[in-house]
């Protein structure tokens, strides 16, 4: 009789329940049948318009509106819950939690769609684009504090819905003190760095697909993030270089007003050389050449020593990548023309024969 009356007891909580998960069950399946007629009229309204933009909305937003809808027809069909005042604030307390966290993640969406309708309108693929290379940059860098202060925002907001820890918080800013010193020099270094990511990014020393001379090394930049910038090196390497570092020291940026570059050929030969018919051969040379952009080429004598004389050749291109092929060129066509046409004017060492030396021969 006694085990009869326990369960008896107990019939009310289990009715409770049922009928609690029933009714959210129902909710759920609502907002999920809401959930799918708007995706669908997404869908659709995605497939009439030729811009790309609604493409971006529906691919974006079709994950976290799954979980948003049905969490809000559970919340709204809450107050029909048949349990007791605990229960019930734990689970609105749930639902509230879930619902900040689905919509930090369709925020963070958001801000990637809002990303790709700006870029849209560029083509970073063009090396002669800067205005291309600074949007994206900047783009780029906001995007990342975007996200930062969604995520600070999301995690504030959750717990907030506690009240212990709302408490604890309070407690700690009226008490800041010692605490707040010690704190405030530990985020001395992030602070400047969050700070550096975000002058970079005003500025603009550096871009995406900035060609640049870091630590003694040739590279692109490839990722420019809130503490660190990625460099391609030439050899498919990546430098990896701390944000402050485009801020503190000095570096060299090839692209930094655009793209186009000079690049020099030294040749030493002896004092007998044609330098007219050089000249010619080099003028001829670059004219032939499709990696020329027409704007630049001299050759002139620039140094005179008892061995001989220093000949440089500049020539210009569109681009670093392009220019070392260039040069690579003109040297290898202008060392056979000088080989094949003046083979006596090639680097030579002198001696003169005194008596002793004439005598003894």
């Amino acid at each position: 009789m006694q085990k009869l009356g326990a369960f008896q007891d107990l019939l009310p909580y289990v009715r409770a329940a049922t009928v609690t998960l029933v009714i959210a069950a129902i909710a759920a399946g609502l907002g999920y049948v809401l959930y799918r007629i708007l995706n669908r009229a997404l869908t659709v309204w995605a497939k009439r318009t030729k811009a790309r933009i609604d493409d971006s909305i529906q691919v974006h937003c079709r994950r976290p509106l799954r979980v948003i809808v049905p969490l809000l027809a559970v919340m709204f069909a809450s107050p029909s819950f048949e349990l007791s005042g605990p229960a019930q604030d734990m689970v609105r307390h749930a639902l509230s939690v879930g619902l900040i966290i689905s919509i930090a993640w369709l925020s963070y969406r958001i801000v990637v769609i809002i990303r790709e309708w700006i870029l849209m309108q560029y083509d970073i693929e063009t090396k002669s684009s800067l205005e291309a290379r600074r949007v994206y940059t900047q783009i780029e860098v906001f995007e990342n504090v975007l996200n930062f202060i969604i995520a600070i925002v999301a995690i504030a907001s959750v717990l907030t819905t506690f009240e212990r820890v709302r408490n604890i918080g309070v407690s700690l800013l009226a008490s800041a003190g010692i605490a707040g010193i010690i704190i405030g020099f530990a985020a001395q270094r992030t602070l400047g760095t969050f700070l550096a990511g975000i002058q970079i990014a005003i500025t603009q020393p550096i871009r995406i697909d900035d060609v640049v001379i870091v630590e003694n090394e040739w590279g692109r930049v490839e990722e420019i993030t809130l503490t660190y910038v990625i460099v391609r090196i030439w050899d498919l390497r990546r430098l990896i270089v701390p944000i402050n570092y485009f801020i503190e020291k000095p570096f060299e940026n090839w692209t930094r007003t655009s793209a186009d570059l000079l690049g020099t050929i030294l040749f030493y030969t002896d004092f007998t050389i044609d330098v007219e018919q050089v000249r010619r051969e080099l003028n001829r040379i670059v004219k032939r050449s499709e990696r020329w952009d027409g704007k630049v080429c001299v050759l002139q004598v620039t140094n005179v020593t008892d061995r001989g004389v220093e000949l440089r050749a500049l020539v210009s291109a569109k681009d670093s990548s392009v220019l070392w092929d260039l040069r690579c060129e003109v040297r290898e066509k202008l060392l056979a023309f000088i080989q094949k046409s003046f083979p006596d004017s090639l680097p030579r060492v002198r001696a003169e024969l005194g008596r002793s030396a004439q005598q003894l021969a």
